[in-house]
């Protein structure tokens, strides 16, 4: 392969170090809110957040009075969103069913598809007001049914976002708290004094969140690992530069470490992408974020095929994939590691970011080798059980059981295969047979 590299980001020596400070806050904050819950929770949230309100959890007339402050035309956009991702979520709910089949004469099998009973939902806002990211996992829980979804936002310039919280309160959560950070997620998936522990934890957030729900994994579920924001643009002559560049730009602006990458066959398009990076920083008003991210973790790959670029896509497995070529169609066919995939110059990641109905929270750091993003199966259980409706059907597996047991080793298991096959085989089937 003839892979060249006009622009790199970070070694990853340099990221791994960032990496590991990262664990180690993590680790110690996580501690300090199981010990001291609460008083923890409080202190952390005025340190970073300067926020200490009487009560982190939003009262009913609070909420209203929040929802009072968005304008008709923010409210009618929340809503229009919302519904969009309702419909998409509702479709792929109706796909998975609840299945009973007879494998054999006798012998029932089936799966239920139950909801994870809490949830909690983590949206975030520090930097900026993540009003989508409520419709990402509160709404999708909701239709979900999950029955306790609670939603915890950090304060936005020092007091509650009034479209986040509408959003979340449009969405169905059941419970609002304005918090942020790692004591957000620690106090929902740990418990505290005056928050009662959630089963599961969803939503994006940022190196510090992202690593709290991995280090909270095990003692509750979690969506997936969705770190910093990820985005690839996926790119031949048949797009100009600007529309590469103002690609990227767009999702470099959400962090100082959000990867931003154009793989291309083009070296006229990659050089072209780069200069027009260059002046539009000099105009986009999250240039600070947005320049340091792409002089971080920018990069362009110039590849000889297509074959190359599906090669490098994958590999990297980023979490937006943008991809506009002259056979779309092809990478949507070929590519098997991303988190969501923007097929055609009319589409773009913000699309998927706001408002047309696929999810948002996608997995990062790779994690799209193995899992895709949240949706609405990942609220669900898919839960087996099985039932023996005849006598004949209990002696006769009971027979393959127990021999299989024996084969292994396991006396105490055969001996419950044993007993219904003496108890239901009514001579049909010896015990001799089935114990040898």
């Amino acid at each position: 392969m003839a892979i060249e590299y006009l622009k790199r980001g970070k070694p990853e020596t340099e990221r791994s170090e960032d990496d590991a400070k990262v664990r180690s806050i993590v680790e110690g904050t996580l501690k300090e809110i199981e010990a001291r819950g609460d008083a923890a929770v409080r202190e952390l949230s005025e340190k970073f957040d300067n926020y200490t309100p009487s009560s982190f959890r939003l009262s009913p007339s609070e909420i209203e009075a929040l929802m009072n402050q968005v304008s008709a035309r923010d409210m009618e956009d929340i809503k229009f969103a919302q519904e969009q991702v309702r419909k998409f979520a509702q479709a792929q709910r109706d796909s998975m069913l609840d299945i009973e089949v007879e494998t054999l004469p006798g012998v029932i099998l089936g799966h239920r598809n139950i909801p994870v009973q809490s949830v909690g939902c983590y949206v975030p806002g520090g930097k900026f007001p993540m009003v989508a990211s409520a419709h990402m996992s509160v709404a999708t829980a909701s239709v979900a049914k999950v029955p306790r979804i609670i939603a915890a936002t950090p304060p936005f310039k020092g007091a509650p976002n009034p479209a986040v919280i509408a959003a979340m309160h449009l969405g169905g959560a059941h419970e609002i708290y304005v918090l942020g950070g790692i004591q957000a997620v620690g106090a929902m998936a740990l418990g505290t004094e005056t928050i009662d522990p959630v089963h599961m934890l969803v939503g994006p957030g940022n190196a510090f969140v992202a690593e709290a729900k991995r280090q909270l994994f095990g003692r509750v579920g979690i969506d997936l690992f969705a770190g910093p924001t990820e985005t690839m643009v996926i790119a031949d002559e048949t797009v100009d530069a600007e529309l590469c560049a103002t690609d990227l730009l767009g999702q470099a602006e959400h962090g100082y470490n959000s990867p931003a990458v154009l793989v291309t066959n083009s070296r006229k398009l990659a050089t072209e992408t780069m200069a027009e990076i260059d002046r539009l920083l000099k105009i986009l008003p999250t240039a600070e974020t947005a320049s340091k991210s792409w002089e971080d973790y920018g990069e362009v790959i110039l590849c000889d095929s297509y074959d190359e670029m599906l090669a490098v896509a994958d590999d990297i497995a980023s979490e937006h994939v943008q991809v506009m070529t002259d056979r779309d169609d092809w990478f949507l066919e070929n590519m098997t590691c991303y988190g969501a995939l923007f097929l055609g110059a009319r589409t773009n990641v913000a699309n998927g970011d706001k408002v047309i109905g696929t999810n948002h929270t996608l997995p990062t750091k790779k994690a799209g080798r193995y899992t895709g993003g949240l949706w609405v199966g990942k609220f669900l259980k898919t839960h087996s059980y099985q039932k023996v409706l005849t006598d004949k059907a209990a002696a006769e597996i009971g027979a393959y059981c127990s021999r299989l047991c024996m084969l292994e080793g396991f006396v105490g298991h055969a001996e419950q295969a044993n007993i219904r096959v003496r108890r239901y085989g009514g001579g049909n089937v010896p015990y001799g047979e089935a114990a040898e």
